[in-house]
């Protein structure tokens, strides 16, 4: 007789809007999770614009296209289609791989207030989540020191009075050769750029609003994913 599959986790645990069966709860998931999320940003720092995904145009785009990338199946169709090249590729998650859960496509959380087991048919989640939505629907607070962030943790600013306020960076290395990557976005009518930058380079910003640092009111700080809220 044929075993039925378990049934999702429907909980809520930190009240977040994350539901729990999308959690990784095992270290080595974890651990795989941020690995491909780091190495898919950093490349496509290293591509020629030409080659970057066309839907990356701006800070907000590179998180979504990471981090929906990561929580995929990488077998040899996705590094054909993602057309890119990993000397030693992470091993894989095995919870689960997008878009293969209950949220389907829907990905990001886009409505406040604590996952339901309606939310999945209700339009609490979607496919497109702005750099606001993304960090304050779909990642929580950690510290406002930098030094306390992890590879494939968000620096979150906001910066009063542009057309687009919230921008974020991921941190892809940590500790004393901490560097960050994001895309600057467009700018009068510009395509922005990819760039990776060590995050010391971010502490002695010639512009102080884009400082890394508690004093700086524009910063609000580091900011880890849901999906790893509860662990380490």
């Amino acid at each position: 007789m044929a075993q039925s599959r378990p049934q999702p986790d429907w909980g809520d645990r930190f009240s977040d809007g994350t539901p729990d069966f999308l959690r990784l709860s095992d270290p080595a998931d974890q651990a795989a999770f941020r690995r491909w999320f780091t190495l898919i940003a950093e490349y496509q720092t290293a591509r020629p614009r030409a080659e970057v995904p066309a839907e990356i145009a701006d800070c907000a785009s590179l998180l979504r296209y990471a981090y929906r990338e990561a929580l995929k199946r990488h077998d040899g169709s996705w590094f054909e289609t993602t057309g890119m090249e990993v000397a030693a590729p992470p091993g894989e998650i095995r919870a689960w791989s997008y878009p293969h859960t209950p949220m389907g496509a829907e990905l990001f959380r886009v409505r406040p207030g604590a996952f339901d087991s309606a939310d999945v048919n209700d339009g609490a989640f979607a496919q497109f989540a702005d750099a606001k939505t993304l960090v304050g629907r779909n990642a929580y607070f950690v510290s406002r020191d930098a030094r306390a962030a992890l590879p494939g943790d968000l620096l979150f600013y906001r910066q009063f009075g542009q057309s687009s306020p919230w921008h974020s960076m991921i941190v892809v290395r940590a500790g004393a050769a901490a560097q960050v990557v994001y895309d600057t976005g467009p700018d009068h009518g510009q395509p922005g750029e990819l760039r990776r930058v060590a995050l010391g380079e971010l502490l002695d910003h010639p512009e102080p609003q884009w400082r890394p640092l508690p004093g700086n009111p524009n910063f609000l700080g580091v900011y880890r994913w849901n999906i790893l809220r509860g662990t380490p």
